[in-house]
């Protein structure tokens, strides 16, 4: 990359950081930093890269979406990490989220469906220096059994209700966010787990492509 069109997307992610986040409420300092830096426009298709850092999701391929900043940021906030946690990702997609929460947590562990954009994703955030992440291709509403407990959960598709087969991998006082509801439009959802009850708020309304799998959507 030229070293203009590495500054024109330095100038983007600021812009957007500023104005997309800050100006949102979101609070996170090391969120906020993590994203100003991490390149956005590497995770979507070269011929949308100049829209990356707009206010809205993009395509990846395969009837998928790279959620907008301003969500990505929100649940990553919702998650309240600290550094040092074990997190686990369903639905790795371009790899983008996951990239955000390699910076923010000590391991995440993602999990995608599809085959292309697992195998994509995994090549890119190796060549970029994500060292920090594990992989695998399944249905991911089955979790990583093998690995739990994490100490917090971030599904990236709308699922019909929170996962039991998920809840019960997360790890006493952990946190849970997803998507919940409908097939077109759910509310995004923050759980944290006490004992065996979890307690729930809703940070508001959101529409995500269906989380589909053995305790999701259907194919």
């Amino acid at each position: 990359m030229t070293s203009v069109a590495a500054q024109k997307f330095s100038g983007q992610r600021r812009k957007m950081v500023e104005e997309q986040l800050l100006n949102r409420g979101i609070r996170d300092y090391r969120l906020l930093e993590v994203m100003s830096r991490t390149p956005r426009h590497l995770f979507v298709q070269e011929s949308f890269q100049d829209r990356a850092y707009g206010d809205h999701p993009l395509p990846i391929g395969e009837s998928q979406t790279i959620s907008q900043p301003y969500v990505v940021a929100k649940m990553t906030e919702a998650l309240n990490l600290k550094g040092g946690e074990k997190v686990l990702e369903i639905g790795t997609g371009s790899g983008y989220q996951t990239a955000v929460l390699s910076e923010m947590a000590g391991q995440v562990f993602t999990i995608e469906r599809i085959k292309k954009l697992g195998v994509t994703a995994q090549r890119l955030l190796d060549e970029l220096g994500y060292m920090n992440v594990v992989y695998k291709l399944f249905d991911g509403t089955y979790g990583w059994p093998d690995q739990a407990p994490f100490d917090a959960i971030l599904i990236t598709a709308g699922a019909p209700e929170l996962p039991d087969m998920l809840v019960q991998q997360l790890k006493d006082g952990g946190r849970l966010v997803a998507p919940v509801g409908e097939m077109e439009n759910q509310k995004l959802t923050s759980a944290v787990k006490c004992g065996d009850k979890l307690r729930e708020e809703s940070l508001g309304d959101c529409s995500f492509v269906r989380l589909v799998g053995r305790y999701g959507w259907p194919e």
